[in-house]
């Protein structure tokens, strides 16, 4: 049988929208922004590294792979050089990168979190453009990857806890939206229109008026505070938490929830994604396919305008059922493109068209299921108790697998990315709920009283009691006032 609902139901804000909801959105949706940082450097890196300047000048191809994925080292691992500090040895030490989300997030905030990773950011930045050899413009892909780092920590945590649940799928899903838009765009402007627009946002924990725009004494503002403060206490009652709380076998299902966040960003990065996004100009090269910079360039527009779907569909079909079909749209397609890849030649025409349409309908899978909804589960699935840890191991998971891959690539094939995103569809089946339209609390139930199997109708009988809850308290007001005019 399944188990309780909480009080209240978190009905405040789901159930009823309230009637200023796109200011709501807008602060929340806003932060969605820091995605165009990681954008920015994938979109520029796949340009830069088959540029003959480039080559001549600061990065031998035997080199390539190690320029592409050091970003992503930087996100996870700060520090480079060897035990004797000589930076030409390009190793990078264990100095706490994606890991430092956790901490910072708890310390200084989440809003003034992501303002000092912009900051971070623009620093690796100027390294980069104002480089004169491989080691400086490699030191900028590391301060640049530990600002990326930190903002794909905060930002989904943020927007997670700030946006109302009837739409929180879609807002996180802006995140995705931004790195794909981020793919286009390259500019220090908008790490200074994060920064910036960081001042305006209020941290998590105070948004919940700002969001509503109720009265404090609002009923549905208490219900919903009342569900928050019920389910903090509970936690806090547990005490303190550690990274070693986040790998415990609990009543809630921590352990559980823990590696299905892990393994959904590791997942995410199997799927072969970023081989496009990092050589893609170079694979359409040696396949024989002229103008390849604008072949790519048109796989970005894909990969851009095919998340707006995603992010509509995420509230519409679910979480769990988008990624399963995303994960079949892309085994198919990855097969595809490797049958075709080790059968045509650089001269046919007709097969570089096929290989290009294949690789738009692989990329509109990725961008419209597993490309937001990765960053959607890891921000919605943890406790309050150990949401920053669990979300920093989680997106730290996520980059140093982009860093292995991003530096193996080259010498992986489509059969490879195939078969993974065939094991994506597996993990999905097994290990991930169905939590559209739940609220966090209503989601700390999911996971105690049902199964992955099982959590869709266990998911109906939350959303079921939303609704007689709220019935009944759009029933208790009326009463109110009908004795309030008599009197």
């Amino acid at each position: 049988m399944p188990g309780p609902v909480a009080t209240g139901n978190g009905i405040g804000i789901g159930a009823n929208a309230p009637t200023n909801k796109l200011a709501g959105i807008g602060m929340t949706a806003f932060a969605a922004f820091g995605g165009i940082l990681f954008g920015y450097d994938t979109g520029t890196i796949s340009g830069i590294i088959a540029m003959l300047d480039w080559l001549k000048l600061l990065c031998p191809s035997s080199r390539q792979s190690l320029v592409v994925s050091i970003l992503s080292a930087g996100t996870f691992l700060v520090s480079i050089g060897a035990s004797s500090h000589h930076v030409t040895t390009l190793i990078p030490l264990p100095s706490p990168g994606a890991l430092i989300g956790a901490p910072v997030a708890d310390i200084i905030g989440r809003r003034h979190g992501i303002q000092f990773a912009c900051l971070v950011f623009v620093l690796g930045v100027a390294l980069q453009v104002g480089s004169h050899n491989i080691a400086t413009f490699v030191v900028g892909r590391v301060f640049a990857g530990l600002g990326v780092g930190l903002v794909s920590t905060l930002i989904p945590m943020y927007q997670s806890e700030c946006a109302p649940k009837w739409i929180r799928g879609a807002v996180v899903a802006g995140y995705q939206w931004a790195v794909t838009i981020g793919l286009l765009l390259a500019s220090f402007i908008w790490a200074f229109i994060v920064f910036t627009g960081m001042f305006f946002l209020p941290e998590a924990a105070n948004a919940l008026g700002r969001l509503t725009g109720l009265s404090p004494t609002d009923p549905e503002v208490e219900v919903e505070l009342a569900d928050i403060s019920a389910n903090l206490e509970e936690e806090r009652a547990l005490g303190e938490s550690s990274y070693l709380d986040c790998f415990r076998f609990s009543h809630n299902k921590i352990f559980l929830r823990t590696m299905s966040g892990i393994f959904i960003q590791a997942w995410q990065q199997l799927t072969g994604i970023n081989f496009i996004f990092y050589y893609g100009t170079t694979f359409f090269s040696q396949a024989g396919i002229k103008n390849a910079f604008l072949v790519s360039v048109a796989t970005n527009i894909v990969n851009v305008f095919m998340t707006i779907p995603g992010m509509w569909g995420v509230e519409r079909f679910g979480r769990r059922s988008l990624l399963l079909w995303g994960a079949a749209w892309m085994t198919m397609c990855e097969f595809l493109i490797a049958i075709v890849g080790v059968t045509i030649s650089v001269d046919n025409k007709a097969g570089q068209q096929a290989l290009i349409a294949l690789t738009c309908l692989y990329i509109a899978a990725f961008a419209s299921t597993w490309g937001p909804i990765a960053w959607i589960i890891t921000g919605e699935i943890y406790p309050l108790n150990v949401r920053a840890k669990a979300m920093s191991m989680s997106v730290a998971s996520n980059w140093l697998w982009n860093f292995g891959i991003g530096y193996a690539t080259p010498y992986l094939v489509f059969f490879i990315w195939g078969s993974t995103c065939a094991g994506a569809f597996v993990f999905t089946y097994f290990f991930i709920p169905e939590t559209k339209g739940l609220s966090l609390e209503q989601i700390d139930l999911l996971y105690q009283n049902s199964t992955p199997l099982t959590s869709v109708a266990y998911r109906r009988e939350l959303v079921a009691n939303d609704v007689h809850a709220a019935d009944h308290l759009a029933e208790r007001h009326h009463d109110e006032k009908v004795v309030d005019e008599k009197v």
